[in-house]
């Protein structure tokens, strides 16, 4: 069975960093485009980042550039590196595991696995 399971979220201050981790297990990891979306309720879905396993390229979202870095290990485990965050940062922040990219640019059909998500909480 897949999974992608979040972890590192928390409450810090404006211009203070966190890092996100998604673990995932259950399915072909150098397959997909690996990211992350967030949202906070009553507004729109984000992509934020994605890292192409199979080529290591590399996406951000025009708010987060300059801030967030996406990277990978080899135990099929992604990271989001988030500094100077504001709090505008302040979201939900799901991991996917996307077999085209596109979601990323709003087509979803390639979405097969989504996380449940972890919370970061950015205070002014």
């Amino acid at each position: 069975e897949a999974h992608l399971v979040e972890s590192g979220g928390g409450l810090v201050q404006a211009g203070g960093s966190l890092r996100l981790s998604c673990a995932a297990s259950g399915f072909a990891f150098d397959d997909y485009f690996i990211g992350w979306f967030r949202q906070v309720p009553g507004k729109e879905r984000e992509g934020v980042s994605y890292i192409s396993i199979s080529d290591g390229a590399r996406y951000y979202a025009d708010s987060v550039k300059g801030r967030f870095t996406i990277s990978r290990d080899n135990a099929n485990t992604v990271y989001l590196q988030m500094n100077n965050l504001k709090p505008e940062d302040t979201a939900s922040y799901r991991c996917v595991a996307d077999r085209y990219g596109g979601s990323w640019h709003g087509n979803f059909h390639g979405v097969e696995y989504w996380g449940k998500g972890t919370l970061v909480t950015v205070s002014s």
